[in-house]
């Protein structure tokens, strides 16, 4: 079976766009062949597999007349939207945050279902491989809280655990020293807001990032709290944070349980926690998969070849 679809500019502009990026993402995924010429979209292959395709085409048409901008990723997005016989608007739509200009949104159903959670719940678990968005679409929603007044402060605290190499000594005050350790929760407060309007935060205390550790004998009021990296607390540790939790505030806690740094004989509070707090009201747990990852299409083989690995030779942590 062969068909060819008419498509306007913007909608062939955005499949060839970044190298065809799109394209290759649809051809890795549909088992048809997808040629585009000019404005014709040419799709062949078997009755069922050209029907399919053409109904990931459709979605991808009506978000890019809608005024999104589509991506490889968004293959992924739209195919899971339909085997869940979801809306895949319901998801780009809702936009997080916007700054300069730029729309943060889902790019997938579960990171609109963990949006959607960290609304409704207290305290909320983003748990899954890196590049899902997990801490990004957290701290989005934490300067939204805090831009709405829905909170009067921002705190982002992660554990200061090292990733198989020690650093030793660092020099400078307590912000340079723990500097390597935060650095990627700045750059997403850099992705949300203005230099200058952070700096001015961050002396006033209205955003605050810092170790774990500093958290003890805290009550956080009033506050949207983060806890990223959280495969490398322990129970003792977990426990400490989130009953720092105080009135008018909310929590998210991230982590990705295959890249524990920790010692082997030392639990990891992030799978403790999954065993206590399951089902607890008030409490949600978003899972994420190597098909949410929204990085390098390469990034999602990666991950799920480590997986894979991990299952066929029993090395997965259970503590």
């Amino acid at each position: 079976m062969q068909e060819t679809l008419s498509v306007s500019n913007d909608v062939a502009a955005e499949l060839a766009g970044v190298g065809d990026g799109v394209l290759e993402s649809l051809r890795d995924r549909l088992h048809c062949t997808i040629r585009l010429r000019g404005n014709q979209l040419t799709l062949e292959g078997d009755d069922g597999d050209v029907n399919a395709a053409r109904a990931v085409v459709d979605e991808l048409v009506e978000l890019v007349e809608g005024g999104h901008d589509i991506g490889p990723s968004t293959v992924d997005a739209v195919l899971g939207a339909l085997d869940q016989a979801a809306d895949i608007r319901d998801v780009f739509d809702d936009v997080v945050w916007r700054h300069r200009g730029k729309k943060i949104s889902p790019k997938t159903i579960t990171q609109k279902q963990y949006v959607d959670a960290i609304r409704s719940c207290t305290v909320t678990f983003g748990i899954g491989p890196a590049g899902t968005g997990k801490t990004y679409l957290a701290i989005a929603l934490a300067v939204a809280a805090l831009s709405e007044r829905q909170v009067g402060r921002i705190i982002l605290t992660r554990p200061a655990v090292e990733a198989g190499e020690r650093l030793g000594f660092l020099p400078g005050d307590m912000l340079a020293k723990v500097d390597p350790y935060m650095r990627p929760l700045f750059d997403a407060l850099y992705d949300t807001m203005d230099p200058e309007k952070l700096s001015a935060y961050m002396e006033r205390g209205t955003i605050e990032v810092a170790p774990l550790a500093f958290m003890r004998g805290r009550t956080l009021n009033d506050s949207f709290v983060i806890l990223d990296e959280a495969q490398n607390t322990s129970p003792e540790q977990m426990q400490m944070f989130l009953t720092r939790l105080g009135f008018g505030s909310k929590m998210v806690v991230t982590g990705d349980v295959t890249q524990i740094d920790l010692p082997r004989e030392q639990a990891s509070g992030l799978i403790h926690v999954q065993r206590i707090l399951d089902g607890v009201d008030g409490v949600g747990f978003v899972q994420f998969t190597h098909k949410d990852v929204v990085r390098h299409k390469l990034v999602q083989r990666i991950v799920e070849a480590y997986k894979r690995h991990a299952e066929e030779s029993g090395t997965q942590r259970s503590r």
